[in-house]
């Protein structure tokens, strides 16, 4: 069995579930991980975050029930409001991430979304990259290309198509997957006590 887990970058639920993540990764090392991105703001939910007027209380919310940070970069952000979150992007950054260091995507997925919600970085920006990869002591160089390249649309395509095909409906969600048995694990917010008892069922 593996764990598939579908998140957008851009989405609050996915920060506030990354320590659950982390914890759950911890617990079952002999568990492989597989980080697909979907595409929670594309096409034409690409506008202003000010057009979202419920983002401020919604991430409040998550915040107050999963102790997730936002920090200052991010709120500047909501408050100028005319940031564009693209999902697209963003998923772009995790395929290359996934690329350069294919065994650290559920880390770096994490600490991905805390260059969004904690210093207000796009994610859309090769120069957040670069300075992610620097500070993860990746090859800064190999994750901007990957960033830049073909392949990375492809990937992109690729995760959006998978998401699909599982059954994916929002984000945060993490499966067991074993052959053609899939199971859901948690959707949206759950504690890793919580994963954990649902992954001991399955086995």
């Amino acid at each position: 069995m593996q764990l598939v887990y579908a998140f957008d970058a851009y989405c609050g639920w996915s920060h506030g579930f990354s320590s659950t993540l982390r914890q759950v990764v911890t617990h079952h090392p002999d568990l492989p991980v597989e980080v697909i991105s979907g595409g929670l703001f594309t096409g034409p939910r690409r506008v202003p975050i000010r057009e979202f007027g419920y983002v401020q209380g919604a991430n409040a919310h998550i915040a107050e029930l999963t102790g997730a940070e936002l920090g200052e970069g991010y709120d500047r952000l909501i408050a100028d409001g005319s940031f564009v979150m693209d999902s697209e992007a963003a998923a772009r950054g995790v395929a290359a991430l996934r690329r350069v260091a294919p065994g650290r995507a559920a880390e770096l997925a994490g600490a991905l979304q805390r260059a969004f919600y904690v210093d207000g970085l796009s994610l859309s920006d090769a120069a957040t990259y670069r300075k992610f990869a620097e500070e993860a002591g990746l090859d800064a160089d190999a994750v901007v290309a990957a960033f830049d390249s073909p392949q990375a649309y492809d990937a992109v395509a690729d995760d959006f198509r998978r998401c699909a095909e599982l059954g994916v409906t929002g984000f945060p969600t993490l499966l067991g997957v074993d052959g053609d048995r899939v199971t859901v694990l948690a959707r949206g917010h759950a504690t890793a006590d919580e994963v954990d008892r649902r992954l001991t069922a399955l086995s």
